[in-house]
């Protein structure tokens, strides 16, 4: 479960902010801070996540996320605010925030944004090594889009394809991958043959007792 701290000084944004993040699953509110005060006080370490205003009555949110980088803190911050000037945009990015977010928004428009970030830290949790086709994917998931994919190829079925390939100490045919995720043979081909592509994925015919032989996919980081 990822436990978001909302920091925000409406109490009506707040309230709404705090039921959007409840709707949402996977995540869970740690507490509702109003200024950045309280917002510190409140940060204990089952923080994983700040839903962070820019504007508060004693000071502004990214001078909170600057004073938590400065002490070593390297919780995750998600800027939500009405701040449209691309100098605190850029000044956001340096201060490491993983997401930026424009008041106002809808429920969708959050639970997206939240979605993508779980994504991300599932993609990047363990000790594996990542090889450039991991991180170009894992950025992309982060910065909200899947333009690194091929089209007609989303993000969330390569993540399914990709779990399931890594559980798989013996591999997956095309047939068993669209069987195990509910998907057809043609299209659990495709994103098998796009991990085999980019070197995530070894390919090898194994063949039965009658017919012609069905190609394998294996993880690589099984090796």
């Amino acid at each position: 479960m990822i436990k978001v701290l909302v920091v925000e000084d409406d109490l009506v944004a707040a309230e709404a902010h705090r039921r959007y993040v409840e709707r949402v699953p996977g995540f869970a509110v740690a507490g509702v801070a109003h200024t950045a005060a309280e917002a510190r006080r409140a940060l204990g370490p089952e923080v994983d996540l700040l839903l962070l205003d820019q504007y508060l009555p004693d000071g502004a949110g990214l001078d909170l996320c600057r004073t938590l980088r400065a002490s070593g803190r390297l919780v995750d911050v998600i800027m939500v605010t009405s701040a449209r000037d691309l100098a605190v945009v850029r000044a956001a990015v340096s201060s490491g925030v993983v997401q930026y977010l424009l008041k106002p928004f809808t429920f969708a428009t959050l639970r997206d944004k939240l979605e993508r970030y779980a994504r991300f830290r599932r993609g990047v949790e363990g000790t594996g090594a990542a090889d450039q086709t991991d991180v170009d994917r894992l950025l992309a998931t982060l910065r909200g889009t899947d333009s690194a994919l091929p089209k007609g190829m989303s993000g969330p079925t390569l993540d399914t394809v990709v779990a399931a390939l890594r559980q798989s100490a013996d591999g997956l045919s095309a047939s068993v991958t669209g069987d195990l995720l509910g998907m057809s043979r043609v299209t659990a081909r495709r994103y098998l043959e796009y991990l085999a592509d980019n070197g995530l994925a070894d390919r090898q015919p194994r063949y039965g007792q009658v017919g012609r032989p069905e190609l394998y996919y294996q993880w690589t980081r099984h090796k």
